[in-house]
């Protein structure tokens, strides 16, 4: 099979192609959800043929900026908003030739696990309908899912780019912290979230990332610094209780560990002393950190207001009241609370302390082993509205994701095979700007597991 650029150039240059491609996208995404917007513009294609990316088209998430399309954050409070500039991170990939196609339903503001938070829209996963995509990037990681799209953009500010890529059986890729620019992404929590993607193709991954990788003069958190990767002989694997795994998620996990070995690599258990302050130190200074960067949404500078008050707190009261979903009062209420005088220290300064003990206990063990596997999430895609699921449980069940936030590192999740009729994976960790280590394992595991698609997804080379 040719490469993923090749297949989709060589099929949408053709005009008649376009017309079916768009006309099956809107039929498929009719069950699942996954865009909340879609448009396949006019291009061309004797220049796109000449670029890396060209001619692949791209979802993207709807906290990204992208100009003249809308910009709503999964959220009433900014539904009729549309962004002024493109984000850099999407203006490398067009300048590249890929195509922005869509943008992509998600959690509210980036706050979820399920997708469900959407004020906008309900996505279901392509491999059940029942059952959640993920989140919060539910959306992107459908549509790719569904063959929609080979790649997307989304955020991961705690595993929202690996939890739906594995739910969904794709790829799900969260850079070093700084290694690709956040600006024009919407903020939610600014010291954890990056611009993360999803692919079918680990190579054409890859290629995204090269292209969106470089310093930006606006965004100072950026870095211009070499993609490395250290010869691979040992791998930690995380010792975990096989209870806190859903059975097809323990039964992937071991046999990731196996195929390591078989394949001549080192595999030793290891055991994480913070990793039970993970949660809690994550959700206060995600809190935070959003009580402040949703301040600005007020119905007067930006969000939806009555237009009218008797006076500027009435105003910001109805805007915010009836913009925000129950999720996102809730997380702002909790963030304005641990950052009150006299709760700071208590709250948050404590929350960043165990953070860096949490990095440095991290940092020694990846200067000894060059990757960390773990799990992704402790059961397969769940069912929508599931009371085994609830709220507090999803957060609970962040614990393996938020790691790699909290310490700014890479982070992969790689598919592992259909177990019960759902996606399994596994992810893996770097050290710093190894992300080269992470595109170099996931290749091998590609060749025993390829991304499968859901029955009904489109499949673009039956359209040449």
């Amino acid at each position: 099979m040719p490469p993923v650029k090749q297949l989709w150039f060589s099929a949408l240059n053709k005009p008649h192609v376009r017309d079916k491609y768009v006309q099956r996208v809107r039929e498929i995404d009719k069950k699942i959800g996954s865009f909340l917007s879609f448009k396949l513009e006019e291009q061309d294609w004797t220049a796109l043929g000449r670029k890396p990316l060209g001619g692949v088209p791209v979802a993207v998430k709807d906290n990204i900026a992208v100009r003249g399309r809308k910009l709503t954050c999964g959220s009433r409070i900014l539904e009729n908003f549309v962004a002024p500039y493109t984000a850099t991170a999407i203006r490398r990939l067009e300048n590249a030739g890929a195509l922005v196609v869509g943008k992509t339903n998600m959690d509210e503001f980036g706050m979820g696990s399920s997708n469900e938070h959407s004020a906008l829209g309900r996505t279901s996963n392509p491999w059940d309908l029942q059952r959640v995509p993920g989140g919060s990037s539910g959306g992107s990681a459908a549509a790719v899912a569904a063959g929609l799209v080979p790649l997307a953009v989304g955020s991961d500010t705690g595993g929202s780019v690996r939890q739906p890529a594995n739910f969904c059986g794709i790829y799900g890729f969260k850079p070093t912290y700084g290694s690709i620019s956040r600006y024009g992404l919407t903020a939610y929590a600014s010291s954890l979230e990056v611009i993360g993607l999803f692919a079918v193709d680990i190579r054409l991954l890859e290629t995204a990332f090269e292209t969106m990788h470089a310093e930006d003069e606006f965004d100072q958190s950026s870095f211009s610094t070499n993609i490395s990767g250290s010869e691979v002989k040992k791998i930690a694997m995380l010792d975990i209780d096989p209870g806190m795994l859903e059975t097809p998620v323990a039964e992937a996990y071991t046999q990731a560990a196996q195929i390591l070995r078989e394949r001549g690599y080192v595999v030793e258990k290891v055991n994480l002393v913070t990793l039970k302050f993970v949660i809690p130190s994550y959700y206060t200074i995600a809190n935070a950190e959003a009580s402040a960067n949703l301040a600005r949404f007020d119905g007067i500078r930006y969000g939806s207001g009555s237009g009218y008050s008797q006076n500027p707190i009435n105003l910001i009261k109805e805007a915010r009241s009836r913009g925000f979903g129950d999720e996102v009062k809730l997380r702002i209420l909790l963030g304005t609370y641990v950052l009150r005088s006299g709760f700071k220290d208590q709250y948050y300064i404590k929350a960043q302390r165990v953070r860096t003990l949490i990095r440095k206990e991290l940092g020694v063990l990846l200067r000894n082993y060059p990757l960390l596997l773990m799990p992704v999430f402790p059961t397969q895609a769940f069912l929508r509205a599931d009371s085994e699921m609830d709220n507090y449980k999803q957060r609970l069940s962040d614990i393996f994701t938020c790691l790699a936030n909290l310490a700014g590192l890479p982070a992969l999740s790689v598919p592992i095979g259909i177990n019960r009729g759902l996606p399994t994976g596994v992810q893996f960790v770097a050290p710093a700007f190894g992300e080269k280590s992470l595109f170099d394992i996931a290749r091998g595991f590609s060749e025993v597991f390829p991304v499968q698609f859901p029955p009904g997804a489109l499949e673009i080379e039956r359209m040449r």
